[in-house]
């Protein structure tokens, strides 16, 4: 019977219990599609992440329980802990091969450091309903990459929200962030994907490539810390950059460690 070991980590928190959990997953080769889509969807976490040691390079995938998805930050950050911190690892720089290009990791101090393609939100006009599903009332704008960025100017709403799942997955969009201005951070935000068959995503490292370009540039300030989630949080700094790059860094802690039996 094939094991393969199997850990839950919980990225972009310092303790057990914030932050978004993730699964990791190191394989020796890859196991077909369909395996890895069933593990996925077992684990019922909003990613599972694959690594594959090829050469200097590890190849890395990510599934929700329903598709697998181009990038994942949370579940990055996960894995370089995993390999870092439980697999011994001592490369100075971890590079991932994925269908995001070459996504480089490094030790930042307390911090994970993870460098990114940063993404240029556009603004758009709100389209009808985005607003009743969400629950809000109103919104300052609305920006789009692969996510729709709301941005409101009341943080205090963002805890509150309980959109309607049903109604934002008719949206043709990956997720939709929703992101105010705060008086303890630069920025906080919610990530809604039920489209990708994740409601709520904790702490969305990849949204933070699209969040932290607008934040930069709306307060003038190339590093931002940022808070993400409802009542799970967890927190990162990004830094963009000038070569089209964002840093996303934070911490990780181990949950728990046990085998998969295929």
């Amino acid at each position: 019977m094939p094991q393969f070991d199997l850990y839950q980590v919980d990225a972009f928190t310092a303790s057990p219990f914030g932050g978004n959990p993730a699964a990791v997953v190191p394989l020796g080769a890859w196991l077909p599609d369909e395996t890895l889509q069933r593990i996925a969807e077992e684990n019922n976490l909003s990613e599972t992440a694959y690594f594959v040691r090829k050469g200097d390079v590890h190849e890395l995938r990510w599934f929700t329980p329903a598709v697998e998805v181009d990038l994942c930050g949370h579940a990055t950050l996960a894995s370089a802990y995993v390999l870092f911190e439980q697999l011994g690892v001592r490369e100075e720089v971890l590079r991932f091969a994925t269908r995001s290009g070459e996504l480089r990791v490094r030790r930042a101090g307390d911090r994970l450091a993870m460098d990114f393609p940063a993404k240029r939100p556009e603004a758009m006009d709100i389209p009808p309903g985005l607003l009743r599903a969400l629950g809000l009332p109103d919104a300052r704008a609305l920006y789009r990459t692969d996510d729709y960025l709301l941005v409101i100017d009341d943080e205090s709403l963002i805890d509150g929200l309980t959109p309607d799942f049903a109604a934002l997955a008719a949206f043709d969009t990956r997720g939709v962030a929703v992101t105010a201005p705060s008086s303890s951070f630069d920025f906080v935000s919610r990530w809604f994907g039920p489209r990708v068959g994740v409601n709520e995503d904790p702490v969305t490292g990849s949204a933070h490539t699209s969040l932290a370009p607008y934040w930069a540039e709306r307060l003038g300030k190339r590093v931002l810390s940022a808070q993400q989630g409802g009542a799970r949080k967890g927190q990162l700094q990004c830094e963009v950059l000038d070569n089209g790059r964002v840093v996303v860094s934070g911490q990780a802690a181990l949950y728990m460690r046990g085998t998969i039996h295929l």
